[in-house]
């Protein structure tokens, strides 16, 4: 029996073949009104119709996806069209009905495009009668909580997005319209809602964030298909004469605009580092891909002249080759700063991202494994060149190495470092604030084995479009609990955030890096230091990932360093995933867990159990995902070992109740925690049999530390013994050094070693 997609599949070919027909009879009449016709000209072009229409029926991943979008627009037809008032949050039904409706437009109008169906440009030309009609007469959005409302949406970011995707909908159906419904939209629709998220909320448009991102590709989007200059260049270059306060802030704590920077090359020149780097981090870099790519797709098809892809030594184009190495082995991006799991280059956003920066940037065929594991293209002219690449067999893998992208405008406001060593991904944070989106924890680190988190950064509060919880926005427990430092892995002072967790003093520093150097896969450093999270103490980390012939996986090698002028309490906390199996000491659980704090994050941990440290190594063995892994650190006499649980002070069960271990040293100036991860056995339930299930580290010990250098020792348990030296203030790859450690002598070149004994 013949499948109803292979059914649709056959039908598509047999209509496209006899209008391909046609249009090779017609060649000459073709291309005379290519020569003179401007639209489609956005994410498609006359060509590129005429291309597609050539060859459908040849092209599998396109065909695919073309049959998929014909069968959910024809569902959607059916249904039919309905534009309700808006009244709700995000995940409300209103909002996701608004939202739905931009979606299916806009592949209504590129249906209509390659498959020539009036039904498709009917579809789209009457819901934007609907919305004609209704949007004069809406008041701003009735829910409250943001500083730019909308009308169709509770923000006017949501209003942008509905811009951007209904302008693609709408070039695509312009000749199918007469000049007077061409006229009657843009005079009672699409300017006036220009207006609105532009003049109407300058404190939206006006400013370098992703949400201004939006705001200015939903006008400039427009604009180009309305061939309206004087929103275009309001689009690209920012509201002119306003001015807004420089101490208004957003809803998330970040200031509006104190700089004056605006526009849309303004949001491309500021929050992208050279390397492509996005400050705000991947899970926004993701959101805002789309909005810059799409324009600037746009903007080359119809203003070239621009060169956008070209801009700032073709930043766009990096900035997705960047977003992809932020992924793990399973594609989901790494949680820096406000994030959500689960979120990866399989999004809609990434899809299109891939798509043009293979168009439109030199045909890159490591994209093409990308495209391949998305397993769908755009409905478009980039879409189209991704099909045809993969059909001609030019994929080549994207490896994804080792790699340092460097934060700012200028690439100097620190980093992120990527280690990766066989299925080992270590995401290494050194970077400015990133915005209001920006959380406090400099020198943080999370760990990845084959896809999975087992050294976890918690993300974001928030369970986005979920209606039920908080209409699907930010909980307060982001501010409280996922922005603090305590919610990292990384040092706190005092129980303190850094920063004191203000936004304010947060933004105005960042991190420097100290050493990036892995050429070496047996032995990858990554090193930074931070002397602004705390007032008269300096932060020093290095990451190691040591790579022993003698053992199936790599291990972490984790040295924090903290140098201060006063006496200080120090918790760094290490948020494994899984259930413990053993620890090598003892430890007191309490009846009732109590609450480690009243701010600063400590009031969202309990106290499970704690141990007092004697000064010998201690040993955390769990179990995740069928693999064990061990964390053993060194520790002084009378540290505090504190295991924790996340969840106190949370009525409403918004946070995830995850464990903790906390290693507190107390009444120091200067301390060094030393550690290290190691992924080491395997259990299967099936055979119920265990591998290798205790750590292959015997002991790790301190050997020498001063200001100048640090020494730790690594006993393997084939007696085989790793000496790792750093110097901690000279960093220059060719400076020779001599240390001697109890009247051994060691000479080495560079800024660190590692001794094999």
């Amino acid at each position: 029996m013949i499948s109803f997609k292979s059914y649709l599949v056959t039908l598509l070919i047999l209509t496209l073949f006899f209008i391909s027909c046609k249009e090779q009879i017609n060649s000459t009449t073709l291309s005379n009104v290519n020569s003179t016709s401007e639209h489609p000209n956005l994410i498609l072009t006359k060509q590129g119709v005429k291309d597609i229409r050539v060859n459908l029926g040849s092209i599998p991943i396109f065909d695919e996806s073309l049959t998929e979008t014909k069968a959910e627009i024809d569902t959607e037809i059916e249904n039919g069209i309905e534009v309700p008032i808006p009244k709700d949050y995000s995940g409300g039904y209103t909002h996701e009905r608004h939202k739905r409706n931009f979606l299916v437009m806009q592949k209504a109008g590129v249906l209509y495009q390659i498959l020539n169906d009036e039904r498709y440009a009917k579809y789209v030309k009457d819901m934007l009668f609907e919305y004609a009609k209704m949007y004069p007469t809406l008041p701003v959005h009735p829910k409250p909580r943001s500083y730019a409302r909308g009308k169709l949406f509770w923000q006017c970011l949501n209003d942008s997005n509905w811009m951007v995707y209904t302008s693609q909908a709408y070039d695509c159906i312009y000749d199918y319209l007469t000049g007077e419904e061409r006229n009657m939209l843009e005079n009672d629709l699409f300017k006036p809602f220009a207006d609105f998220i532009s003049k109407g909320n300058p404190q939206f448009f006006n400013r370098v964030h992703n949400h201004s991102t939006w705001g200015n590709v939903a006008v400039g989007m427009m604009a180009l298909a309305m061939d309206d200059d004087s929103l275009l260049q309001r689009a690209l270059y920012g509201l002119k004469d306003v001015n807004l306060n420089p101490n208004m802030k957003d809803n998330d704590g970040g200031y509006i605009n104190r700089d004056g920077k605006v526009g849309f090359f303004a949001n491309l020149d500021e929050p992208f580092s050279p390397d492509g780097y996005y400050t705000e981090g991947p899970y926004y870099q993701r959101y805002a891909s789309y909005p810059f790519l799409i324009f600037a797709q746009a903007l080359q098809n119809k203003k070239p002249e621009l060169k956008v892809f070209q801009h700032k030594d073709s930043v766009l184009l990096k900035s997705v080759t960047a977003l992809i190495n932020l992924s793990d082995a399973d594609g989901e991006f790494f949680l820096l700063n406000d994030a959500q799991k689960g979120m990866s280059y399989y999004a809609r956003s990434l899809v299109s991202a891939v798509d043009i920066a293979y168009h439109f940037g030199g045909n890159n065929p490591e994209l093409l494994s990308i495209a391949q594991k998305q397993g769908k293209v755009t409905l478009d002219d980039a879409g189209l060149a991704v099909a045809l690449g993969i059909r001609e067999g030019k994929t080549q893998p994207f490896n994804k190495n080792s790699i340092e992208l460097s934060d700012g405008p200028n690439g100097d406001q620190g980093a992120v470092g990527i280690v990766r060593s066989g299925d080992l991904e270590l995401v290494f944070k050194y970077t400015a604030h990133g915005l209001s989106h920006g959380h406090f924890d400099k020198l943080s680190y999370a760990l990845f084995d084959d896809g999975e988190e087992v050294v976890q950064d918690y993300g974001l509060a928030r369970f986005v479009n979920i209606e039920q919880k908080g209409g699907g926005n930010y909980l307060k427990e982001n501010k409280t609990w996922a922005k603090q430092t305590i919610a990292h892995n990384t040092l706190v002072q005092n129980k303190t955030s850094h920063f004191q967790g203000k936004y304010d003093i947060g933004s105005k520093h960042h991190s420097e890096q100290y050493i990036f150097s892995v050429d070496d896969i047996d032995l990858q450093v990554a090193s930074a230091k931070e002397n602004k999270a705390y007032s008269e103490t300096q932060l020093h980390r290095t990451i190691v990932i040591i790579k022993d012939e003698e053992y199936d996986n790599p291990y972490v090698l984790d040295i924090m360093r903290v140098t201060s002028e006063t006496p200080n309490q120090y918790d760094l906390p290490f948020y494994y995933l899984g259930q413990i199996m053993q620890t090598n000491f003892e430890y007191s659980k309490l009846d009732t867990p109590q609450v480690l704090g009243k701010a600063n994050g400590y009031q969202h941990l309990y106290k499970e159990a704690s141990a007092t440290a004697s000064g010998d190594n201690i040993k955390l063995n769990w179990l995740l995902n069928n693999k064990f892994y061990t964390y053993t650190a060194t520790t002084s006499n009378n540290d505090d070992i504190i295991f924790g649980r996340i969840g106190a002070n949370d009525p409403e069960f918004n946070l995830r109740n995850e464990p903790t271990l906390i290693l507190r040293k107390k009444n120091f100036k200067d301390a060094l925690f030393v550690s290290t991860v190691e992924s080491h056995g395997t259990y299967s339930p099936i055979s119920e049999f265990a591998v290798n299930a205790y750590s292959n580290i015997r002991n790790v010990s301190v050997i020498y530390n001063s200001n100048e250098y640090t020494a730790v020792q690594i006993e393997m348990s084939h007696s085989k013994q790793n000496i790792f030296i750093i110097s901690n203030e000279n960093n220059d790859s060719n400076k020779e050094h001599n240390l001697s450690i109890d009247d051994i002598e060691y000479t080495w070149k560079g800024s660190y070693t590692l001794i094999n004994l």
